[in-house]
């Protein structure tokens, strides 16, 4: 592959939203460390009476991969279940490791460039990962109702 690792749609992709806009008394929440890079990010989420994610916030830490990550994960989080955020994680890793096609997850064949640089795969699936973790809490502890 010769694209850039971090190329202009990536660094402007990781410049495209707030990484500090954590939300006062989410539903749920997450935190995930990279250990090989040290990237962290954190989300919050709050669901709607569907169980589906109603507002994203997040604290990112991370390089311009996952930043730019974060950035997708967020733009289309909303109106996801914990599920579908999971069906997403899943694909994403199985794509990074070369056993699954690019994931139905708008704009992640952008990581393209990422495929051969595995100690970069941790800080791409960061976001996907806490947002998933921050659902699932969310959905086990919602108030029966």
């Amino acid at each position: 592959m010769s694209a850039t690792l971090y190329n202009q749609q990536i660094l402007r992709l990781a410049a495209s939203v707030p990484f500090d806009t954590r939300l006062p008394e989410p539903h749920g929440s997450s935190e995930k460390r990279s250990p090989v890079c040290g990237s962290r990010v954190t989300v919050d989420v709050r669901l709607d009476d569907a169980g589906q994610v109603a507002e994203i916030g997040m604290r990112v830490r991370a390089c311009a991969l996952g930043q730019a990550a974060a950035a997708l994960m967020a733009e289309h989080a909303v109106g996801k279940s914990a599920a579908d955020l999971a069906e997403a994680r899943d694909a994403l890793t199985a794509w990074l490791a070369g056993s699954g096609p690019v994931p139905a997850w708008p704009g992640l064949d952008l990581f393209e460039p990422a495929l051969p640089h595995s100690a970069r795969h941790p800080s791409v699936r960061l976001a996907f990962e806490a947002a998933t973790e921050a659902a699932e809490t969310a959905r086990t502890q919602a108030p029966a109702g």
